[in-house]
């Protein structure tokens, strides 16, 4: 590979051209001066110096004594993968913010209608493959419908959203499925709250940072999906509301 395209590279992982040229003279040098590097790269002295000190910062180099001098070791080509890796996992912990900023189409907002079992089914799956650990996961449901409807694929559904969703919080009409789901909230990783026995729905509501989801729960089974982040943010808010006005 020629040198142009190893600093391409090094430019790519986020340093700059002087801190690359500087980076490359320092590894073919080995251990050497602030002079040496300066005149094999090309550039200034006091410019070299101060790329020296970033490159110190990032991990990149280090200065040995020797003898009444001081010297300046490049490190490995390892340590630009472990440089790398730790932006990798800078990243991954940003995801859920820069998720629940995502907005579409620079601010366009999309509303798709879908009928039918199977349609129902690859929302659902959407739903936990594009959700994060640690974003909100907000449900308005009559689970014995939502049950009621596959139940293999629901039972499925649910072990999975435990599996993934640290914690969900679940608004349900009353039923025998909607108090074990209560009674066992720790296990499944979710708070439930339930309505009263007076309060029927045939809707089941979902709401995550990345849309809102309506299931139509009666025949012919269907779904409306709304893409907006202002719809999202005031049907957050709607929850919350009818969550604090519920007992525990």
């Amino acid at each position: 590979m020629k040198i142009d395209q190893i600093e391409k590279l090094l430019l790519d992982l986020g340093l700059t051209e002087n801190e690359a040229r500087v980076y490359l003279k320092g590894l073919s040098l080995g251990p050497t001066t602030i002079l040496k590097i300066a005149k094999a790269s090309g550039i200034r002295r006091t410019t070299v110096y101060s790329v020296t000190e970033i490159l110190k910062k990032k991990g990149l180099m280090h200065i040995e004594p020797r003898g009444f001098k001081q010297v300046f070791v490049t490190e490995h080509p390892d340590k630009l993968e472990m440089m790398l890796e730790t932006k990798r996992m800078s990243l991954k912990k940003m995801l859920p913010e820069l998720s629940a900023l995502y907005n579409l189409k620079g601010g366009e907002s999309t509303i798709q209608y879908h009928e039918g079992m199977e349609a129902i089914k690859n929302i659902y799956n959407d739903i936990l493959e594009n959700v994060h650990p640690n974003d909100f996961y907000l449900v308005i449901s009559n689970l014995e419908s939502f049950f009621e409807s596959d139940r293999k694929f629901f039972d499925d559904f649910l072990e999975r959203r435990i599996k993934k969703i640290k914690k969900a919080r679940l608004i349900a009409t009353s039923s025998e499925r909607a108090r074990y789901m209560k009674q066992h909230s720790r296990q499944m990783n979710h708070e439930v709250k339930i309505l009263s026995e007076k309060t029927k729905l045939s809707v089941d509501i979902f709401i995550v940072p990345q849309k809102v989801i309506i299931f139509n729960l009666r025949d012919p089974i269907s779904a409306i999906v709304i893409e907006n982040r202002d719809t999202i943010e005031s049907q957050k808010e709607i929850f919350e509301i009818l969550w604090d006005s519920l007992p525990e």
